[in-house]
């Protein structure tokens, strides 16, 4: 076993791992969290898709369980793994490898947060066991919410408990890179992760406690007779949903960013080339994208009700906020450009990712005309987009960039066959259940049905992408295999196996031994983490 996992006696340590101060370790803790939490939310989506394969029963006769597993899957997939694999794992990993720093500024602060964030996780999974779970969909929208027999205050804790953890983490990482950059490390020469994950702590920052607000509110009225949400006592329901996308939106962006800038470590490592209009990429791309993230929530309410000039004002930032990510997008692209390209397993999620996300984006702008957006309000359409810009595009900037920090992380190399087979499986699968859903969508297929007796016609193409959805089930198998097989059976990594040009990989061993450095950093005048032009 590595010594990425050992204590310092040279073998496993469980006081170690759960007193453990250093960032990699606490990096190790939030990735076993957020693929837990993948995990079973995958199971989610799949009793979700067999439910749905027939018209009628077909594993269940209880709306009520459907709904669990709906929110179950929902809110864990957002909350529990895309937001704290992103700025959890990836963050506490690379960030302080990247700018040439010992540790994160406030270590104890770190541990605290990755436990705050496995106390919400053990809090969610006794959704399963505790007699009254959660019944509100994923979003906790009012009066529902308010009115079920579902445990309301269940979730709300769990929210709150994913926001702390998310909060103290952003103050820890964010005074890193403000502070602790080693000398030679300006902010011209930053990795693009380290901006992107910046930029998301900081989006962070300002809208999490919109989120606890909106919760906060929610079991009040519920549990204490409060009527923040009762139109019948002066209150609104309207409230509740824009409180929840003043924050769940630029959420949206908080994945987004980590994601894009991992798939830039991934493309400019294995085309060896510079970044593309870095400059650009950072101050219109990623800057711009921060900047426009809060302004863009009522495209999700635009038939429910909110004032007319507010849904024009966002109709316009909704357009307008894809020119900052089609830059991103045109940065990423163009340093493939000349570039010297190795199909690696790591290079083939970067590039299935550009596939996903174009897909995600060209149906996304069309959510923006009201004309169009009143037709496909409701139905699997939406569902699909979301789908494909969001849950399975960042699924593939995640598992990629996994495979890409895999040796350093634990030393080992894994094995490309299995890789690239879980690759290609995932791929096939993801296209083959969500492509058809937007077809779905455009024939008025609503969302969030437990059944379809009234479209009897859709079956056969709801039985099709209930096998696709299996197929993407058989590719997380292959690919949690091939890890595995990595640990036990993977040859030794040598210390920079993909001649990367960053810090993480050419000024510290593989993988990095306590205080990551033996010696502080020192980098001369002309150091720059893309230079691929020197031997």
């Amino acid at each position: 076993m590595s010594s990425a996992t050992v204590g310092n006696s040279g073998k496993f340590s469980l006081y170690e791992w759960i007193f453990t101060t250093d960032h990699k370790r606490v990096a190790v803790l939030y990735m076993i969290g957020s693929y837990a939490a993948f995990f079973v939310a995958g199971l989610m989506a799949m009793l979700m898709r067999t439910e749905l394969a027939t018209v009628g029963p077909t594993i269940t006769d209880n709306p009520t369980t459907y709904h669990v597993w709906l929110y179950f899957h929902g809110a864990a997939m957002i909350v529990a793994y895309m937001i704290p694999a992103l700025t959890g794992y990836f963050a506490n990993y690379y960030v302080p490898l990247m700018i040439g720093a010992k540790d994160v500024a406030f270590p104890r602060l770190n541990a605290f947060s990755v436990w705050l964030f496995w106390m919400a996780i053990i809090l969610a999974l006794l959704t399963f066991v505790i007699p009254d779970p959660p019944d509100i969909m994923w979003t906790g929208y009012p009066p529902y919410s308010v009115m079920t027999a579902g445990n309301t205050a269940f979730y709300t804790f769990t929210v709150l408990l994913l926001g702390f953890s998310s909060i103290t983490g952003g103050i820890n990482l964010i005074t890193t890179i403000v502070r602790m950059r080693a000398p030679g490390v300006t902010w011209g020469k930053l990795n693009m992760y380290i901006w992107c994950v910046l930029s998301a702590f900081i989006i962070q920052m300002v809208f999490v406690p919109f989120l606890g607000d909106a919760v906060i509110m929610l079991i009040l009225d519920k549990y204490l007779g409060t009527n923040f949400f009762n139109a019948a006592m002066g209150g609104s329901a309207l409230l509740y949903e824009n409180i929840f996308w003043a924050y769940s939106h630029p959420a949206v962006y908080v994945i987004l960013l980590p994601a894009m800038g991992i798939l830039f470590e991934i493309v400019s490592t294995f085309s060896k080339n510079r970044i593309f209009i870095y400059k650009g990429a950072v101050y219109a791309g990623v800057m711009g994208t921060m900047a426009m993230a809060g302004e863009v929530w009522v495209h999700h309410l635009g038939t429910s009700g909110n004032p007319e000039w507010l849904v024009t004002i966002q109709v316009f930032t909704t357009l307008l906020i894809s020119v900052p990510v089609g830059i991103l997008m045109i940065s990423l692209v163009g340093t493939l450009y000349k570039g010297s390209i190795e199909f690696k397993t790591p290079m083939l999620y970067a590039v299935g990712f550009m596939f996903l996300f174009l897909i995600g984006g060209l149906t996304g702008i069309p959510n923006a005309m009201s004309a169009i957006y009143l037709h496909v309000h409701g139905t699997q359409w939406i569902t699909a987009h979301f789908h494909y810009v969001m849950a399975v595009s960042m699924t593939t900037a995640i598992i990629g960039g996994t495979y890409f920090i895999w040796p350093k992380l634990t030393g080992k190399m894994y094995n490309e066959t299995l890789g690239k087979l879980g690759f290609y499986l995932f791929f096939v699968g993801v296209n083959c259940t969500f492509f058809p859903w937007l077809y779905l969508g455009y024939l008025g297929m609503p969302r969030r049905y437990y059944d379809y007796a009234q479209f009897p016609q859709f079956q056969p193409l709801q039985q099709f992408i209930t096998y696709s959805s299996y197929l993407i089930f058989v590719a997380g198998l292959v690919i949690l295999f091939s890890w595995l097989h990595s640990l036990f059976k993977g040859e030794k990594a040598p210390d920079n196996p993909w001649g990367a040009r960053s810090l993480d990989w050419t000024h510290t061993e593989t993988p990095p031994p306590p205080g990551n450095f033996k010696e502080p950093v020192t980098l001369p005048a002309d150091w720059d983490p893309y230079d691929y032009s020197k031997k």
